[in-house]
């Protein structure tokens, strides 16, 4: 287990509940990009399977938690793109 390894993690978690409050308040997505969305979660799955399969610890957790946070962004912007591209 490294250190930097969950700072990192943690510093990088840090960001995403903000981003999920701004997407459900703000009810638009503008500005958001699904393919970095989806590229971050590529990411943390990756993070994810080399915890499972290679080096499991608790930054598996820290990990997981990401991974869902960014799922959660994923599902609200899409949920407001298709909702505000009904109405129009």
């Amino acid at each position: 287990m490294s250190i930097f390894e969950a700072v990192m993690m943690v510093c990088f978690g840090a960001s995403w509940p903000l981003a999920i409050y701004k997407t459900y308040t703000g009810k638009n997505p503008a500005g958001k990009s699904l393919p970095f969305l989806y590229l971050v979660l590529v990411g943390y799955l990756s993070g994810l399977c080399h915890k499972v399969f290679i080096n499991y610890n608790w930054v598996f957790f820290l990990y997981l938690a990401n991974f869902l946070m960014v799922g959660a962004d994923i599902i609200l912007t899409k949920y407001y793109l298709y909702k505000n591209r009904r109405l129009t």
